[in-house]
């Protein structure tokens, strides 16, 4: 059974919100991020502010799956992190 966008929003933001806390992460969870906001993006029943701000999220995954230094990308990210965190939500 596919999950539905509320789930996959629940998934997004609680990879974003470890990735905010934790200063670190994984390549799995970019491209878990990327695979996330494709799918949530098609999606009818997504409001549109939210649509606004998933290209960057997107970015940021694509950019961490192939960074060297992943968690200093995702340090260098803080601030997004929260942005993104209060427009998720």
């Amino acid at each position: 059974m596919p999950l539905n966008h509320e789930h996959q929003m629940t998934i997004l933001k609680d990879i974003l919100s470890n990735h905010q806390t934790d200063c670190c992460g994984t390549v799995s969870e970019c491209e878990q991020i990327e695979r996330l906001v494709k799918s949530l993006m098609t999606n009818e029943h997504v409001q549109q502010q939210v649509k606004n701000v998933l290209p960057d999220i997107y970015a940021y995954g694509q950019t961490g799956k192939y960074s060297a230094h992943l968690d200093n990308h995702i340090l260098s990210h803080q601030q997004q992190l929260t942005k993104w965190m209060n427009q998720l939500s």
